[in-house]
């Protein structure tokens, strides 16, 4: 299967440079300018939700904007300089005009002794502190001394912003798409899912399609919580199949998180369509989840949801730290996500149960399936078309058919489209778990 517009992971790996330098956290003006630029692209609509609003069992935080960060020695030396990189500044931290003897402000700081030369991405929503996020080897720079803290920021009631597209479809039935937009500037965690969402969007609409699509944009945990206190009713009946995506951008190998108990429709899709690029990929139990698909399996929302990515949250080793930048990501990395995804879409809008018309093998030749001149070599050319019909007995979907004949699920499509053609096969829906 190879990717029909050579030219869309290019165009995300661009959209990604243009949001990096953004900070971003769970709420803020940074989410938002995220948002409309994403809105430049497809029609999102942004929804606010106010702070003290409860949310099932959490409540909505206020709001979190920043301005400026660093500390200064002695010497009027800056470190920290949230200008130079907003990943310095721990997310949320409340406003600081201070001196203090570096013992005070040691405590205050974030490194990582397996990255030394890295900025950890560092937060406290829903405790109030400050601090910042250093590489260790500049840390151990520091003099003792007096230094002046400075970060200017606010904690004010405001909103959390989130945003959301559905594109109509014949029925009501839904595939559910979601990704956060909650991370300031690292590039496969962040960025990646938004991204190739994005592009996902637009690949939806250009042709009318079976199911609804809906697109969500939420800031990770707290996002999701609230999209699901909205909206759980309308998602419990009609979403078919969901996909949470995160960390898509690289080049390493595909994973994804199953669902809580690993047997819904969108595990079987995802499954049987990187089987079918006959590729190694990942397969993590719901024990190993990390992002979203927390809240939208967890008991009582059970949405038929799996969490697709290339490295899975937290296995690569520049995972929430600056090192995870746009030297990770690449055009090929981006277009291989969007190439999976858009083919699990399209296993959905075309998957069904089939059923052959026939009792035995239907006759081939007067439907000019098959050569009348039997020869040695004939058999094995419509190989693939009897095999088809030999388990097209109403029990199998096109999932259970490519297992067990051992091809690609898209090698079936051409095959349907002959049988239909020749009144052969009769459609029967699925039954979704």
């Amino acid at each position: 299967m190879e990717s029909e517009n050579h030219g869309v992971g290019r165009e995300m790996f661009e959209l990604v440079g243009t949001l990096f330098p953004i900070c971003r956290s769970i709420t803020g003006n940074g989410v938002r300018e995220t948002l409309r630029i994403i809105q430049e692209h497809i029609p999102i609509t942004l929804h606010e939700v106010p702070s003290g609003a409860q949310v099932l069992d959490w409540t909505v935080p206020r709001e979190w904007n920043i301005r400026d960060a660093y500390f200064l020695d002695e010497d009027g030396s800056k470190y920290c300089d949230f200008k130079e990189h907003n990943l310095h500044i721990m997310s949320y931290s409340v406003p600081v005009d201070e001196t203090m003897s570096l013992e005070e402000l040691d405590s205050h700081l974030y490194s990582l002794p397996d990255h030394p030369d890295a900025i950890p991405y560092i937060t406290s929503f829903y405790q109030e502190r400050w601090g910042f996020g250093i590489p260790l080897t500049q840390r151990e720079q520091l003099k003792p001394g007096q230094y002046r803290v400075f970060i200017d920021s606010d904690l004010k009631e405001g909103h959390l912003t989130y945003a959301d597209l559905v594109i109509p479809g014949e029925s009501e039935r839904e595939v559910f798409l979601s990704t956060y937009i909650c991370h300031p500037s690292m590039a496969n965690n962040e960025l990646s899912g938004p991204a190739l969402l994005t592009y996902l969007g637009k690949w939806i609409t250009k042709q009318p399609r079976r199911y609804t699509y809906r697109l969500v944009f939420v800031p990770g945990t707290i996002g999701p919580i609230a999209y699901l206190s909205q909206h759980l009713e309308t998602l419990k009946r009609n979403v078919i199949a969901g996909f949470n995506l995160t960390c898509v951008g690289d080049d390493r190998a595909y994973s994804y998180v199953a669902s809580r108990y690993g047997d819904s429709y969108a595990d079987k899709v995802i499954d049987c369509v990187l089987r079918s690029r006959q590729r190694g990929f990942n397969k993590y139990s719901f024990l190993d989840r990390g992002s979203d698909e927390r809240q939208y399996c967890a008991p009582g929302v059970d949405l038929p949801l799996v969490s697709f990515s290339r490295s899975k949250v937290g296995t690569y080793p520049e995972y929430h730290t600056s090192l995870d930048n746009l030297d990770i990501v690449s055009p090929a990395g981006f277009e291989g996500g969007y190439e999976v995804m858009t083919a699990c879409f399209d296993l959905i809008e075309k998957n069904a149960r089939y059923r052959i018309k026939t009792l035995a093998e239907p006759q081939l030749g007067k439907r000019g399936l098959h050569h009348n001149l039997g020869t040695r070599s004939s058999l094995y050319k419509v190989k693939d078309l009897l095999d088809f019909t030999a388990y097209a007995d109403g029990t199998n979907d096109l999932i259970a058919i490519s297992d067990l004949l051992g091809v690609p699920v898209w090698d079936l499509y051409p095959i349907v489209e002959k049988l239909k053609e020749a009144d052969l096969l009769e459609e029967m829906a699925i039954e979704y778990q």
